[in-house]
């Protein structure tokens, strides 16, 4: 059966009230960043010479400013001239419509009412009914995949994005910005930076959803961004799962397991999953995210990073841990 089809053309994305409309959610945030304001103080003039480079086909990606982060492990982030990060809000907002409803319901990465805390809660709920409620012994096969967004064959990519989109222009348009750029060899890797990045990789990792879901009958499978999840009471079940599944990513999408984050453990063990450590009746921030957030309240010691740590550490049992960590606070606030 054939995918369904994209039925919006290339002038809803480069369309002048588009390039507007993805202003207005590109700004916010931003307004103080002094690229951000020389490119708005001749907005309408720069808008509409994009959105002719555009219309002729004239228009190309620039370079990118590249930078590194640690979060938790070292990533390379690449970010885009103002002018192309507005671009890639135009395509986001026309396609992640439609791209978001091919998508499972366990995909949970970088998907708007998703998130962390929604996987988190699911993973609770699996482990309850695979365990049927603590009863039975729930095993849980835990991948994650080497180097993601480097290892993503833009080939491949596009042959996929042409099952749904008929409209010629559209694929000549991300064609431009997934060009753009290769992380180590020509044709691989997509940009951490980019926003239509975190769309196509979830596009990509979609042919992998629906293998899992639909084909082997992983009734019980999470999936965010490099990492994922699948439950089972059968663990030789779940040994016969790894090969196939380690198969087709590399087969039909070029990419790899990570050989050291791949195993096989019950749920009363503990099984590591988003920074915590998840057990059957609760769960605990893993060692190493603990002292990550130590380490950077002590170096930022600001209201917005306090209140960010005291929200995400209200999804697990983490009350100690909270007092030590703001015991030494100098911030005065009720948290």
């Amino acid at each position: 059966m054939g995918k369904i089809q994209f039925t919006h053309t290339c002038h809803d994305i480069i369309s002048v009230e588009n390039l507007l409309a993805a202003w207005r959610e590109f700004l916010k945030g931003k307004r103080n960043k002094p690229d951000v304001q020389m490119f708005q103080y001749r907005l309408l003039d720069n808008i509409l010479s994009l959105h002719d480079d555009l219309k002729q086909k004239t228009y190309r990606h620039g370079d990118y400013y590249a930078f590194a982060i640690n979060d938790p492990k070292p990533r390379s982030i690449h970010k885009a001239t103002v002018r192309d990060r507005l671009l890639h809000h135009a395509i986001y907002r026309v396609l992640y419509p439609f791209f978001d409803t091919t998508f499972i319901a366990d995909s949970y990465s970088c998907r708007l009412k998703k998130g962390t805390h929604k996987a988190i809660a699911q993973f609770r709920k699996f482990g309850y009914q695979v365990s049927k409620n603590n009863t039975k012994t729930c095993w849980v096969l835990k991948c994650d995949v080497r180097k993601f967004f480097a290892s993503v064959d833009q080939q491949i990519l596009f042959d996929i994005l042409g099952q749904y989109i008929p409209d010629v222009d559209i694929l000549w348009l991300i064609g431009q910005v997934v060009g753009s750029f290769y992380s180590t060899f020509p044709g691989k890797g997509l940009p951490l930076g980019n926003l239509t990045s975190q769309l196509l990789v979830n596009v990509y990792m979609n042919e992998f959803d629906q293998l899992v879901k639909h084909r082997l009958k992983a009734k019980h499978y999470i999936r965010y961004a490099d990492d994922f999840v699948i439950f089972s009471q059968d663990r030789a079940w779940l040994e016969h799962m790894l090969p196939r599944v380690a198969d087709f990513l590399v087969r039909e999408l070029q990419l790899s397991l990570h050989p050291d984050k791949v195993f096989i453990k019950t749920l009363a063990s503990g099984v590591d999953f988003l920074g915590w450590v998840h057990f059957p009746d609760h769960r605990v921030l893993r060692t190493t995210t603990r002292r990550r957030m130590a380490r950077r309240l002590s170096a930022m010691p600001t209201q917005k990073t306090a209140s960010s740590y005291a929200g995400l550490l209200k999804h697990g049992n983490a009350h100690r841990f909270r007092e030590e960590l703001f015991a030494y606070s100098t911030i005065n606030q009720k948290l």
